[in-house]
């Protein structure tokens, strides 16, 4: 019954801003006690969570990533945001939006994901 939605620019250039929303139906983004994860997966990294907001409001970064990436949510709109800064070619992937109960990297420990966007970075 939850579904997620995920939506931004496909295409950034190199040292430019990635900015993505991922869009919550079915439930409060509030509901104890869910956590809001962004995930990215790719060949070189395979899948690699990034970053999350609780039920709460706290946010908890992947420590490679904590410089230049940034978590924010709208309760009203339940949508949560990502922005990260300085992308490279290396930051090319397809970016989740997912719904859980702890902090992970593995799909299974997850109760629900958007269908995912692709971002290429490129010039």
């Amino acid at each position: 019954q939850v579904q997620l939605q995920e939506s931004g620019p496909g295409l950034v250039k190199p040292s430019q801003t990635l900015s993505l929303t991922c869009t919550v139906s079915g439930d409060s983004i509030t509901t104890a006690y869910y956590y809001w994860s962004w995930i990215r997966q790719s060949p070189e990294e395979g899948l690699e969570w990034m970053g999350g907001i609780t039920y709460s409001g706290n946010t908890y970064y992947s420590p490679s990533l904590k410089s230049r990436t940034s978590i924010s949510r709208d309760n009203a709109k339940t949508a949560v945001y990502l922005q990260m800064n300085n992308l490279t070619p290396d930051d090319t992937a397809v970016y989740y939006c997912a719904q859980s109960n702890m902090w992970s990297n593995r799909a299974s420990d997850y109760l629900s994901w958007g269908p995912g966007t692709q971002v290429t970075v490129s010039s």
